[in-house]
């Protein structure tokens, strides 16, 4: 590796809104903020609605939901 074209890669302090904070490294020098992490991402957390405006998702289970999957030729 050449000296002295690589940035420097320092510890930084992240900061999340809801109050999650954790070190890691990084080139970018300064702390960083965000606004989502893995403690409050409604994915993670298991909190996850589905929103459906139009019932679209109730008619895709009425319509699929309920068949049996069809049984293939080699079973047979």
């Amino acid at each position: 590796m050449k000296a002295k074209i690589h940035p420097e890669y320092n510890e930084i302090n992240v900061a999340c809104s809801c109050g999650n904070t954790w070190k890691t490294r990084s080139t970018l020098g300064k702390d960083l903020h965000v606004e989502v992490c893995s403690a409050c991402h409604p994915f993670y957390t298991g909190k996850q609605k589905i929103v459906d405006t139009a019932g679209r998702v109730e008619k895709f289970r009425q319509k699929y939901g309920s068949k049996t999957p069809a049984k293939s030729k080699a079973a047979a």
